[in-house]
């Protein structure tokens, strides 16, 4: 990379050049503000001038640490990443750490539901995602999955997560009034016969299942497949 081409990675610049004064802000001041301005109002709410004004400062300045938006999301995510409350080494049973993985990530994206989009439209691995991802790869390291299928089962959690937790939300978001009137479609549907198979599955779940069981017995299916299988 020539010395005039910018980075599309935040993470291959340093963060100041050591000369000159001391920097008013640093890169995790920054993230903060712009976490704290998407939990208040959204995603969409996060701009430059509003995380300037959050701290303080000039709009412009802020660009001498953050030259992006893009870059800022990456900080973001990368904050977030360092919620996770991780032991030193997993425990030895993959299935038990890959667990805590997955909960702890349900646990950050429900105190911050704007993230899920993000994390799907642009990954990071800053300093605390390589934190994590190598808790995932040590946890799997005993088992007969190759480099790529690691990663590849990091990749699947995460996004499975991503998606429980964003359909959580858009549940209860849209209330009561969407899931009767859901139940009330698939009743009138699955009455004309057309759909056998989806008539004998609605008939074997009548009972409303809380959303923490759901996670739970989803999760395991899916590490199931992941490394047993």
């Amino acid at each position: 990379m020539s010395s005039g081409e910018e980075s599309e990675l935040i993470w291959l610049r340093p963060e100041h050049s050591g000369r000159g004064p001391r920097p008013a802000h640093n890169r995790v001041s920054i993230a903060r503000a712009a976490v704290e301005i998407a939990d208040r109002d959204g995603l969409d709410a996060v701009t430059m001038r509003k995380v300037a004004a959050e701290l303080g400062a000039g709009t412009m300045s802020l660009y001498n640490y953050v030259p992006k938006k893009e870059h800022l999301f990456d900080l973001m995510l990368d904050l977030l990443a360092g919620e996770y409350d991780l032991p030193e080494q997993p425990s030895g049973d993959w299935r038990a750490d890959l667990t805590l993985l997955a909960r702890q990530l349900r646990a950050i994206l429900t105190r911050h539901a704007w993230a899920t989009t993000l994390i799907v439209q642009r990954p990071g691995l800053g300093p605390n995602g390589l934190r994590v991802t190598e808790f995932h790869l040590s946890a799997l390291a005993d088992t007969s999955l190759d480099g790529t299928a690691k990663m590849e089962a990091f990749a699947q959690l995460t996004g499975f997560v991503c998606q429980f937790t964003d359909w959580q939300q858009r549940s209860t978001a849209a209330g009561h009034r969407w899931l009767s009137d859901l139940i009330r479609y698939l009743q009138s549907v699955t009455a004309t016969g057309r759909y056998p198979h989806l008539a004998a599955a609605l008939a074997q779940n009548t009972t409303p299942t809380a959303p923490d069981t759901i996670f739970e017995r989803d999760l395991q299916r899916l590490l199931t497949v992941l490394v047993d299988a």
